[in-house]
């Protein structure tokens, strides 16, 4: 094998592109470490937050009322999602008990105020459970095509160099272009990941975000009349009370 060939490659691509070649992969290999920190954080706060909420769950459906909940809540803190919008949705029944409404925010009768109140913190922690997500999307999506461009770029330079050399066979041409179809793998490995951890961050998002619109609604209906709506029908009937653990509805 002639020794030119022997010196193909990565290392001898990335030596022979430009200043632009260079940089579109140094994007490449940011948006990869971007990437794969969000995939960590957002793995490990997952997993932390499922643990978290199983734990306050139990709580909730074991305690013998709302108060051993706001006690336990305030001697813990609010440390994942049901517990936060547990602790807001007490607070705020109790403030309008206290203070009714004497602001325009806090208009209506108890009920409308903590429902008003729970939507708030709903669309607070959806907002928060979307953190990252849009970067993981935009990587996913544009990685390729920065990989394909630097692919493009690496031709136009190869065949430019080859045609200033006047040797166009194929061991002449092959090598070049086969180094600059590199950049295109690149963007490949940086997008899949990226697209693969944002459908399943998407899809546990949408989970848990169904299962707070039910406890949502059963809380709700704690607050405004003292028990769980259908409460002697809880036992046979898991659409009413599919949040609490299995351990509780035998």
């Amino acid at each position: 094998m002639p020794e030119p060939q022997t010196s193909l490659g990565f290392a001898h691509f990335y030596a022979q592109t430009d200043a632009i070649g260079q940089a579109l992969l140094w994007i490449l290999v940011a948006m990869s470490v971007i990437s794969w920190v969000l995939i960590a954080l957002k793995g490990l706060s997952q997993m932390i937050r499922s643990r978290r909420s199983e734990q306050f769950l139990r709580l909730f459906w074991d305690a013998r009322s709302l108060d051993e909940v706001n006690a336990e809540i305030l001697t813990h803190g609010a440390r994942d999602p049901f517990s936060h919008l547990t602790a807001h949705a007490i607070n705020a029944r109790a403030h309008h008990a206290r203070y009714g409404a004497a602001k325009l925010s806090e208009a209506g009768s108890a009920q409308d105020f903590v429902t008003r109140t729970i939507k708030k913190v709903l669309d607070e922690e959806n907002t928060r459970l979307e953190n990252g997500l849009t970067t993981l999307a935009t990587i996913g999506s544009t990685a390729p095509f920065v990989g394909l461009f630097g692919t493009v770029w690496g031709v136009y330079h190869a065949l430019v160099a080859i045609g200033i050399s006047g040797s166009g066979t194929l061991d002449k041409v092959a090598g070049p272009v086969g180094e600059a179809l590199i950049m295109t793998g690149i963007g490949l490995a940086v997008a899949v990941p990226a697209v693969v951890a944002y459908n399943a961050f998407s899809r546990s998002n949408r989970v848990l975000n169904g299962k707070l619109d039910a406890f949502a609604f059963e809380l709700l209906t704690f607050l405004s009349m003292g028990q769980a709506l259908h409460a002697g029908a809880r036992e046979s009937n898991d659409s009413v009370h599919a949040l609490r653990p299995a351990a509780q509805q035998a």
